[in-house]
């Protein structure tokens, strides 16, 4: 079975995040460099929140408000769901269909140690698909 840690061995540790009180537009434009679909909102070194794309759409563009007089602390999504890095890929998968989010914060004693999304976990099952399919067509040709 895989792990969170595999994956991110895989991935890499790396996160962006921002404060609370940051700007809006700040965190789209931190978003948009890094060509990321959600930043954590951290303070006093805790996940206090997410800020998605999915945030912004819902909570600015449709509510008529502008990116650069709303704090990201307005939008972000309150409620982290976090795995730690021996949660299971199938685990991850059933959490994020289940609570509809796509990125999970990876949290290891209170600290954070990466931030899988959806298309790690999709990348993932993908590699694993194309592994079994190459031992069984090894096996076939070979009989081992």
């Amino acid at each position: 079975m895989i792990t969170v840690n595999q994956i991110l061995q895989r991935k890499g540790h790396q996160y962006f995040s921002v404060a609370p009180d940051s700007i809006t537009y700040d965190a789209l434009k931190l978003m948009a460099e890094k060509e990321i679909g959600a930043v954590l909102v951290i303070q006093n070194d805790r996940i206090v929140g997410i800020l998605s794309e999915r945030d912004y759409a819902r909570k600015i563009v449709l509510k008529g408000k502008s990116s650069k007089n709303t704090k990201v602390s307005e939008l972000m999504s309150s409620t982290v769901y976090a795995v730690n890095g021996s949660t299971t890929l199938d685990e991850c998968m059933h959490l994020m269909t289940d609570r509809r989010i796509r990125h999970l914060p990876v949290v290891e004693e209170d600290k954070i140690i990466g931030v899988l999304s959806i298309g790690d976990i999709v990348n993932c099952v993908i590699q694993e698909q194309k592994r079994t399919i190459e031992q069984l067509e090894n096996y076939i040709i070979t009989g081992q």
